[in-house]
């Protein structure tokens, strides 16, 4: 029998692409709002439950080797999305304390790092900023109110905390006017003055970023 060998011109110059067929969709263990999606009987990325009414999977559901791609970045984008929003909950968070805070997270992922990780975080910034969780205003008011409360910080170094933060410089003017760095040295007074002498005393205040006349007007005004 003789055997016919295809050569290029016999060969199917369109070969048929594989089938994607979503073939399970289970409810996380760990996370019961995440669902772990197969594709062709094997685990192929999670979602969040809104994520798969959005995209409208279900099993049976042919899907495209591109539209497969596109779910595995909306799953990245689910998991660091949430991650993100339980971490800005605890407290108030600079913008720059977030984007910090999803580099590390996809620098250790053991995951392929994803060559549009840029876009992708701006999307979680975006969002995140868009629904109010992410307001360097709000942050910045809140680190000025809890900084210290009782021990004592003086504006500027409460400044360059601020600004080492990521908060744009209209928004510092506007938190820290009228900051009362008299108030603060008071406070600091009362803490240290056992410990230290005037001397000593004058220059710790002025190593916190305290003005020395003012430290030296107010160490006097404690002694009288």
């Amino acid at each position: 029998m003789e055997i016919i060998k295809l050569n290029d011109e016999t060969r199917d110059p369109h070969p048929q692409s594989e089938v994607f067929v979503v073939t399970n969709l289970k409810q996380g263990v760990k996370n019961p709002n995440r669902v772990n999606v197969f594709v062709n009987d094997k685990f192929a990325f999670s979602l969040d439950v809104a994520q798969v009414v959005d995209y409208k999977l279900k099993v049976g559901l042919e899907i495209s080797e591109e539209r497969l791609e596109e779910l595995k970045k909306a799953s990245e984008f689910g998991k660091l999305y949430q991650r993100a929003l339980e971490w800005v909950l605890v407290r108030p968070r600079s913008k720059r304390e977030v984007q910090d805070y999803l580099r590390k997270k996809l620098y250790k992922s053991t995951k392929d790092h994803l060559e549009d990780s840029s876009e992708l975080l701006k999307q979680i910034i975006e969002r995140l900023t868009m629904r109010g969780y992410i307001d360097d205003r709000k942050f910045a008011e809140f680190y000025v109110e809890n900084r210290f409360v009782k021990k004592g910080v003086s504006k500027k170094r409460l400044k360059m905390e601020l600004i080492k933060k990521g908060v744009g410089k209209d928004v510092l003017d506007e938190v820290l006017d009228g900051r009362d760095d008299e108030e603060e040295i008071r406070k600091m007074i009362k803490r240290k003055r056992a410990k230290y002498d005037d001397e000593k005393l004058t220059a710790y205040l002025c190593r916190q970023g305290f003005s020395y006349d003012l430290v030296r007007e107010m160490i006097a005004k404690e002694n009288d």
